[in-house]
């Protein structure tokens, strides 16, 4: 029980600490109007104007993510490690696991909120729509309930700050995002003039799948990024994160690619009649054990079954889901190892 509070503790005051940095709420500012902007700008591909709304924006939903795992994850630790304030947690009797399973938990909630916050903003642009001609009719619940929610969140924000002397970062956001949810629950039986209409009319499902699949990516990257700090300095733990995500991303082309070409090429010469070269089954070995290390990025990108209006099959979330939380826990195990014999004093 006592590791249990220790560990609650510590993503507590991890997750205050991460949503009061001025960076998130930065991120979380242009992320909100790139979503925005992508509706406006969706309107002249002259072909699927929905495609191109998705694909800008759970691209900034993901991108955004991606920023915070890269700068959050790597101040929570290497910020507190330079500035020596670790000691004062791991001179106690905390064990360094807790300490750092506690710090992503943390990290974590607060890409709970950031997540969350952006994809209700996304979810009510895709109610309003693209406006495909300029007698379309504007979505005026969305644009009502949306921008007061927000003007709301900011108006408590500074209010707080101003009397309280609390930050207004974490009050926006902690304020903002269910208010956003309450606007988006609102906005949902409700057509463009205010008519009620079934809620099925306007809940995307598969929306909401993809936007929970590609936050497991996220919740990845976090553990990356947090198992890099445990040794990097902050520069260094931002470029290794990036690298990461980049190279997730390119994986299947720069390795799977290169993996398919040589089975081709094993498979002409094994018909041939010949045999398979030392060097190329080597290449062929290490290229698959690459594949195997990096992080496959490309699998939490699920815009493109969207825009084909395809169902997400269950069987695909069955070895997605658990491949993300493999990755995750060979992060954390990694970060462990590497924080265990870290010097602090």
């Amino acid at each position: 029980m006592a590791v249990f509070e220790q560990l609650l503790a510590i993503a507590r005051n991890t997750l205050f600490e991460s949503i009061r940095q001025p960076v998130l709420l930065v991120v979380l500012v242009v992320c909100t109007i790139l979503v925005i902007l992508s509706n406006p700008f969706s309107a002249y591909t002259l072909q699927d104007d929905n495609r191109m709304f998705v694909d800008i924006g759970l691209s900034t939903i993901f991108i955004g993510g991606a920023i915070l795992a890269a700068f959050v994850a790597s101040n929570v630790l290497t910020r507190e490690i330079d500035n020596r304030t670790v000691l004062t947690v791991v001179s106690k009797p905390v064990s360094r696991p807790v300490f750092v399973i506690g710090k992503y938990l943390g990290v974590a909630g607060a890409q709970v909120l950031v997540i969350a916050f952006l994809a209700l903003v996304f979810m009510m642009v895709e109610i309003h729509g693209v406006q495909q001609t300029v007698t379309t009719p504007y979505h005026l619940p969305v644009i009502l309930l949306g921008f007061g929610a927000v003007l709301l969140a900011i108006g408590v924000g500074v209010w707080c700050n101003f009397f309280y002397d609390y930050v207004f970062s974490s009050t926006f956001i902690v304020v903002g995002t269910p208010l956003l949810l309450i606007a988006y629950g609102i906005t949902l039986p409700l057509a463009a003039d205010f008519s009620p209409q079934p809620i099925g009319m306007q809940f995307e499902g598969n929306l909401w799948v993809a936007i929970a699949v590609l936050f497991l990516g996220e919740l990845v990257l976090t553990s990356i990024a947090l198992a890099a700090s445990t040794r990097l300095g902050q520069v260094l733990t931002l470029v290794t994160t990036v690298g990461f995500f980049l190279l997730g991303l390119l994986s299947d082309w720069l390795i799977a690619r290169r993996i398919s070409r040589i089975e081709e090429i094993e498979a002409a010469v094994t018909k041939a009649g010949g045999e398979v070269g030392a060097e190329l089954a080597v290449q062929s070995w290490l290229l698959e054990v690459a594949y195997a290390v990096v992080p496959n990025f490309q699998v939490f990108w699920l815009a493109d079954a969207i825009t084909q209006d395809a169902n997400i099959p269950l069987d695909y979330l069955a070895w997605t889901v658990p491949y993300g939380l493999v990755l995750i826990v060979v992060a954390l195990s990694v970060a462990v190892m590497l924080f265990q014999r870290r010097e602090v004093g």
